[in-house]
């Protein structure tokens, strides 16, 4: 359960693993990540929270959800001598529901490595930059063939009642070039229709749906320049350091 295993095509994370112990095996095999996972909480939270906590508690705007669908993770669930695996995004059901039978619990979640034609991105929106939960999060990866999208993975939080993958969406970057913005605009308009997000605390309907459509357009810009790091807030400066 507290177990990293580190395979030639996947990493596979026990469900007792922190944030911060997983940011670590992050910053080696997934960088694009790391500055993401830094967003959860803060340190405290980082440093006890777990990974099947976050997936287990089924929130509709937990940070984790959305950037292990995007990359294809599978869930493994127990209950005693007996296992089970599907994929992540096929756990969550519906508001708070999840395809967990009485007795079972996660026991680990796998991601699959990017292969070299892939690209990564993932951003969370909150009314704060540290310590908050999140309104909307965003997940995007691309496969490309050149400047063109040969398939498209993109998952959401904060959009719906379940982290939930936009298909049509998906559809529409196919064949989108990277190199030519005016072929986005297809896959923006189709994340217009991917989702009816709600009105709460943290962000209005209709907030929602313009910060949806504004992350497809910041993870297109992001990846055709080359650089994920330049559109990007930057908080408290922080070193991941292995424990001694």
């Amino acid at each position: 359960m507290k177990g990293i295993e580190v395979g030639e095509d996947d990493i596979r994370i026990g469900a007792g693993v922190t944030y911060s112990e997983f940011a670590l095996i992050l910053r080696a095999h997934l960088p694009e990540a790391v500055d993401y996972l830094l967003r959860i909480g803060n340190w405290q939270v980082r440093n006890a929270g777990t990974i099947g906590g976050n997936i287990a508690n089924g929130s509709p705007v937990g940070d984790l959800a959305p950037a292990l669908i995007a990359l294809g993770a599978e869930l493994e669930l127990r209950r005693a001598d007996r296992l089970r695996t599907l994929p992540l995004e096929k756990f969550f059901l519906a508001y708070r529901v999840q395809d967990r039978e009485p007795g079972e619990f996660v026991r680990r979640v796998t991601v699959p490595k990017l292969a070299p034609t892939q690209v990564f991105r993932c951003f969370k929106v909150s009314k704060r930059f540290d310590e908050d939960i999140s309104a909307v999060m965003g997940a995007f990866t691309l496969t490309l063939d050149g400047h063109a999208i040969a398939a498209a993975r993109v998952a959401f939080g904060g959009m719906a009642a379940v982290p939930k993958r936009a298909a049509e969406t998906e559809a529409a970057l196919v064949g989108a070039r990277l190199d030519e913005p005016a072929s986005w605009d297809e896959a923006l308009t189709a994340i217009t229709r991917a989702f009816q997000p709600i009105t709460d605390q943290r962000a209005s309907a209709a907030y929602r749906a313009v910060v949806a459509r504004n992350l497809v357009f910041k993870a297109l810009t992001e990846i055709a320049g080359g650089d994920g790091r330049t559109s990007r807030l930057v908080g408290q400066c922080v070193t991941l350091q292995a424990a001694e």
